[in-house]
């Protein structure tokens, strides 16, 4: 598995902690398992392949990390979506936003333009182009803005 497919699974399980009152570790307690990921792999290909110590580590401090920081992750998503309430914004693009920026904020081993790019192409796999090109604007307004030393 590679480091994008994992990035893809941790916006899978955000999307899910948006639904639910389950806490990070426990979404990932139920779904880090052979048996979890076959059944998810019926419908999804990218499971096929349980992930490596090296994924599963990433995938986990990506969804503790918005399990975490949602609120503060949400703030900025609402800050740089000028004209939008936060309510409106497709949930789908918001789990990419949350990974997304949660890895700029706090994962600085990944270059800023990777994590933008990544997400846009998840994004591409999701949502219409509209959206695609709203959740690339958030996320290039949002780092030139809190983080103009690393543009």
């Amino acid at each position: 598995m590679n480091r994008s497919t994992a990035r893809e699974i941790a916006v899978h399980f955000a999307f899910e902690l948006a639904f639910s009152d389950e806490k990070a570790q426990q979404l990932l307690d139920r779904e880090f398992t052979p048996e979890s990921f076959a059944l998810r792999a019926k419908d999804e290909p990218m499971y096929a392949e349980f992930p490596g110590e090296g994924e599963l580590d990433y995938i986990t401090r990506l969804v503790r990390g918005v399990g975490s920081h949602g609120a503060e992750l949400d703030g900025y998503i609402a800050k740089y979506a000028k004209g939008w309430k936060f309510a409106r914004i497709d949930r789908v693009a918001s789990a990419i936003m949350r990974v997304t920026m949660y890895e700029i904020l706090y994962m600085p081993d990944i270059p800023n333009k990777v994590a933008i790019n990544e997400a846009v192409e998840i994004a591409k796999k999701y949502v219409d182009d509209d959206v695609v090109k709203f959740v690339n604007g958030i996320l290039g307004s949002f780092v030139r803005e809190e983080l103009p030393e690393q543009e």
